[in-house]
């Protein structure tokens, strides 16, 4: 009988230990489940941050930037106001520091990976900030759009990563062959991509 009891009383701690020990894996399970889930959400979200545009060098041209990163890719979508009819360079500079009226506290170009200043994608080499031309109608209203997997927004790759860097248009064009920055005239609107 005792023998009986005995065994009795070892299935009960036995089963005891067994659904406490299912249910501790069941739970650290279920935060595994959670935190892989909201990994996925902010993975999915895509990342958007949007600036107005300052006018410099007394010009007026104004506007905004949006900036979105979705899908390891970054989208730049830009509208300006006040320009002069016909073709302006735009580019990201080193700083996020719009402070100087003729926008010049904002650097030179964004060139974090040492390259000679070209047109985006030259094999001879272009800067991270070299987006390119654009044109303005008779109005001096212009959109901008560009999109590269070589940004990110706020990643740990200083060689991608746009934060702290300034949106600069240029009242000329750039020639994509002048050093270090394509002759591109006077910068006359400013934004600063600040964290």
């Amino acid at each position: 009988m005792k023998k009986l009891q005995t065994l009795a009383l070892g299935l009960v701690l036995v089963t005891a230990f067994s659904c406490k020990q299912v249910k501790k894996e069941a739970e650290e399970t279920s935060d595994e489940i959670e935190e892989a889930v909201d990994q996925m959400a902010e993975k999915m979200e895509p990342t958007v941050i949007t600036f107005k545009m300052e006018p410099k060098s007394d010009s007026g041209v104004t506007g905004e930037v949006t900036f979105t990163e979705d899908d390891g890719k970054v989208m730049m979508k830009a509208i300006f106001t006040g320009l002069t009819e016909g073709e302006h360079a735009i580019h990201l500079h080193e700083k996020a520091d719009c402070s100087a009226a003729d926008g010049t506290s904002t650097g030179g170009h964004w060139n974090p990976t040492f390259q000679p200043h070209g047109k985006w994608g030259a094999v001879e080499g272009y800067h991270k900030g070299d987006i390119g031309n654009f044109t303005a109608d008779a109005d001096g209203n212009a959109t901008v759009e560009f999109e590269t997997d070589e940004w990110c927004i706020g990643c740990d790759d200083e060689t991608k990563n746009i934060l702290g860097k300034a949106v600069i248009v240029h009242q000329g064009v750039d020639d994509y062959t002048s050093q270090p920055s394509g002759a591109a005239g006077a910068r006359v609107s400013c934004t600063g991509i600040i964290q």
